[in-house]
């Protein structure tokens, strides 16, 4: 056994020094650059629970309400309240002894609409989040001062913070003491830990298993698909996929026949983020659109009606204004929808 052992060691140590004195194929030799240090400071946004990467800056509640009213309410309602896209933000349910504890009693009641400032636990999610990701059709093109205030006018909402609070990087250390459910983020469960509690409790299956199942809740139509279908959004060309993310490949405005369905320009432009060709998704679908267009003298109605945005037409859902899709592209999707099928 030993000397087996020992062969096989000595083998591995040869093959070891073999593989890092080889180099690689020259084919790859050329291949990337190291990243420059604008790339990483560009990628290094998160900001953490203990606010670790947080960049100065301040906002009012009088400021966010503005920016929340032009950029958010279309999808979250003036008050954060609206339930009719995304699960409200704010919603009532907190008290002040939520907020003296850190813990908001109505979690535990099932009838209650849960929001997001009942549960999250860290503030810096928050900030961090509107950051990253909103608005929703232009993602990270909030200025720092102007997250800092939308994220003033919610903890306002919340009766977290007054009317003329300002908050900066200075003071957010000291209003994640006021979090409602600070105390709330536990690691008791099967996510964080095997040991933990799991977070599904059922019986074993072994057959029939479809014999008792019922459905007890679906996300709805509106919901069931808001960010389209993934697979549609990876590219067929490179050794990797995903979307071109360089600045002149973001917006496509090379035209199309308006006979075919532009499928990049709808992709490149957000324009499938809310809508897709079939069946409603958080706008009406393509087909009624075109049903509703279809030859008529509506080509400079619907360039106007996706560049500035509105609604009423399709029920209460407001479409946001799309300002950065171009003219060309503006008359191509256009076209294409009033050609119809």
């Amino acid at each position: 056994m030993y000397n087996w052992a020992k062969a096989l060691l000595v083998s591995l140590l040869i093959y070891s020094s073999l593989v890092q004195a080889s180099p690689y194929p020259d084919a790859w030799q050329d291949i990337g650059r190291p990243a420059t240090a604008d790339e990483l400071e560009a990628w290094d946004i998160d900001v953490r629970p203990d606010f670790t990467g947080l960049p100065e800056g301040a906002g009012s509640v009088a400021q966010g309400e503005g920016l929340w009213l032009d950029k958010c309410a279309s999808c979250h309602g003036d008050f954060g309240d609206s339930n009719e896209v995304f699960s409200p933000i704010v919603l009532g349910n907190i008290t002040p002894e939520d907020i003296a504890s850190g813990r908001v009693a109505a979690l535990t009641d099932s009838a209650v609409v849960r929001t997001t400032l009942m549960k999250v636990a860290t503030l810096s999610t928050i900030w961090d989040y509107i950051n990253r990701a909103m608005p929703w059709n232009a993602p990270k093109s909030l200025q720092t001062d102007e997250v800092y205030a939308l994220t003033a006018y919610l903890l306002n909402l919340g009766y977290i913070v007054d009317d003329d609070f300002v908050l900066s990087n200075d003071n957010i250390h000291a209003v994640q003491a006021m979090m409602p459910n600070r105390y709330g983020m536990t690691t008791d469960h099967g996510l964080w830990s095997a040991a933990g509690r799991p977070d599904v409790v059922g019986s074993r299956c072994i057959s029939d298993c479809n014999a008792d199942t019922t459905i007890t809740s679906f996300l709805p139509d509106y919901a069931m698909n808001a960010h389209g279908n993934l697979r549609d959004q990876m590219r067929d060309y490179g050794p990797f996929p995903g979307i071109q993310t360089a600045p002149e490949a973001n917006v496509i405005s090379a035209p199309v026949p308006t006979s075919t369905a532009p499928d990049a320009l709808l992709l490149a432009n957000g324009c499938s983020g809310c809508h897709q060709q079939a069946g409603p998704l958080l706008g009406p679908s393509f087909d009624d659109i075109m049903a509703k267009y279809k030859n008529q003298d509506a080509t400079d109605y619907l360039r106007t009606k996706i560049k500035n945005g509105g609604s009423g037409v399709w029920g209460t859902m407001a479409m946001p204004p799309m300002p950065h899709v171009d003219e060309e592209a503006l008359l191509a999707i256009s076209q294409w929808l009033v050609a119809g099928r």
